[in-house]
């Protein structure tokens, strides 16, 4: 299982450059202005051969002077409880303020390893200055540039001797994962337990360490999986409820150890923007999804118009991804929640789905030779060949041309819509990609 790495401290420290940094992408906007993005603050670190999760919580802060101080406090508290090793970024040209030493109060606290980082030391001449930071009682300064990438190298060497090493956690790789995930009081907990109801006897809870999901064995009515929740691990101390960067940390963790991410929504309150993190996590992560529609005994108007509307908006907002189930169901009531496991499981199916070399260029080909890629500079491309390539973690296709390089974008979406098209493939992403033949 992979750990997870928060990185804290105040605004314009350099949160998100060494997020960009780490993950070698620019999915973080840098910004001078806190608060600058909302939605792209997950991503992936590898290095010397292991694989960690890093949460920048810098685009988490509300920008508003009365609650600021607040909002990164609650942060931090929230990283200190979900993360496994957390990064304290201060900022050596600046020096030690206030702000810093709030924050090393509460990490202080935290029974878990803290890495002092004091960015941009970028030309080295203010390297004394890092002395001040003995203060915070935090150990040894790691003295780097973020935007340079000074100093990274080994700072990530000695996060790899604090992280963890993740242990066997007794699962069965064979028996689908499914993940039950949204943000707070859209009914997690609650469909969890109209899942297995009051025969406890066939649940079993394996835990790995205090910080990994928990898998609860279900395998009654003919099904036979875990289900992967977060939820009720550990108290959440002083964090309000409704803190949308605590959900979201909730998330990652039963997004990554799961194959379906069950993603409820709430039919009172529709599709919100701490929906569409937890969605863009299970699209980064290349999950399949299954969408419930919580909380449906409590609409009045159940007409089909209605839901024709409600699952337009969510396809719309969720595109171009759409080839998705939604199911409007009620965890109070039971209502459809039998067809909740069963459009999981064929989900999963989907997701394992293995077609034929033959079959597929059966199909493929006259579609293609219809409707050709798109010729450019005076060049046509030919499509002359398809084949899945085994033991791919989701269903991944090649299609072989004379020239890859030309075949853009909309064209692969193409491909990907008429393999949807002849395939049952719902729910579940796909690759296509493009390679010389």
């Amino acid at each position: 299982m992979a750990n997870l790495v928060a990185i804290v401290g105040r605004p314009n420290v350099g949160k998100s450059t060494l997020f960009n940094r780490l993950t070698n992408s620019r999915q973080a906007i840098v910004s001078d202005e806190a608060g600058t993005t909302r939605d792209r603050q997950y991503g992936k670190c590898e290095w010397n051969g292991r694989e960690f999760s890093v949460v920048d919580t810098g685009g988490w802060v509300v920008n508003s002077d009365d609650i600021f101080e607040e909002e990164i406090r609650k942060q931090v508290i929230v990283a200190t409880e979900e993360a496994d090793l957390v990064l304290f970024l201060v900022d050596i040209r600046n020096g030690l303020t206030d702000w810093d030493e709030d924050v090393a109060a509460i990490l202080r606290k935290a029974k878990l390893p803290v890495v002092l980082v004091a960015n941009k030391a970028d030309d080295g001449k203010n390297l004394y200055d890092q002395y001040e930071f003995y203060k915070l009682g935090l150990g040894d300064p790691f003295c780097i540039s973020a935007a340079t990438g000074s100093g990274t190298g080994d700072l990530l060497d000695y996060l790899l001797t604090k992280l963890p090493v993740a242990e066997a956690d007794g699962i069965d790789n064979d028996t689908p994962r499914f993940a039950v995930v949204g943000r707070p009081n859209a009914g997690k907990s609650s469909i969890i337990n109209a899942f297995i109801g009051e025969d406890r006897n066939i649940v079993t809870e394996i835990a790995g360490t205090t910080r990994d999901s928990i898998y609860t064995k279900y395998d009654k009515f003919g099904f036979d999986f875990y289900l992967v929740d977060t939820a009720g691990i550990r108290r959440k101390n002083k964090v309000t409820e409704d803190l949308e960067f605590y959900s979201v940390m909730r998330s990652i963790r039963a997004i990554e150890n799961s194959d379906v991410c069950i993603l409820m929504l709430d039919a009172t309150r529709g599709i919100e923007a701490q929906d569409m993190n937890i969605f863009q996590l299970i699209q980064k992560n290349n999950k399949s999804l299954v969408v419930v529609v919580n909380k449906w005994d409590l609409v009045e108007d159940k007409s089909q118009e209605v839901i024709k509307t409600f699952e337009n908006a969510i396809r719309e907002r969720m595109a171009p991804f759409v080839d998705f189930p939604i199911i409007f169901a009620s965890a109070l009531t039971k209502q459809r929640i039998f067809k909740v496991l069963e459009t999981a499981k064929q989900v999963y199916l989907n997701r394992k789905a293995k077609i034929g070399t033959s079959k597929l260029n059966e199909v493929m080909l006259p579609i293609i030779e219809m409707t050709p890629p798109p010729s450019i500079k005076g060049k046509y491309i030919k499509i002359k060949y398809i084949s899945q390539v085994p033991d791919t973690q989701i269903p991944t296709f090649v299609f072989y041309a004379n020239l890859p390089q030309y075949v853009k974008e909309p064209y692969k979406r193409f491909l990907e819509n008429k393999l949807r098209e002849n395939w049952t493939l719902t729910g579940t992403p796909i690759n296509v990609f493009i390679r010389q033949k």
